[in-house]
């Protein structure tokens, strides 16, 4: 859980820049890209819009589910850009994660006032 908690440092530092210099609420469809921008400055590699396949009885199925951002496939980032997170965010976020095995995923939702406020930690214990 070492890299990823350094990758999760580098992810919370560049999603505060992007927040100072264009503040809150604009569409999450605008933060993407600069995020990832941000990340690449930053030695760290992205995969953007990515398939999670949904296994059942070894077979799968295209659920239509997809990751914002996986960061050097290990942390997904859930982007958001809302008045207020809802339950389902977290639960979104959390089975992402139970279907690619990994262990962290952050929340963020640049619709917050205070980012800090807006940045949430989600576990998969496997």
């Amino acid at each position: 859980m070492l890299e990823e908690n350094r990758i999760a440092r580098e992810v919370v530092d560049a999603a505060l820049k992007l927040h100072r210099h264009f503040g809150p609420g604009i569409y999450e469809s605008v933060y993407e890209p600069v995020l990832i921008y941000e990340l690449a400055k930053r030695s760290l590699t992205t995969r953007r819009q990515t398939p999670v396949p949904l296994v059942y009885e070894g077979i799968t199925f295209d659920a239509g589910f997809k990751t914002d951002v996986i960061v050097n496939d290990l942390v997904i980032l859930e982007l958001k850009s809302v008045e207020k997170l809802e339950p389902v965010h977290f639960k979104q976020l959390l089975t992402y994660l139970r279907l690619t095995r990994l262990r962290l995923g952050l929340l963020i939702n640049f619709g917050e006032s205070f980012l800090k406020d807006g940045i949430h930690r989600v576990v998969n214990d496997l």
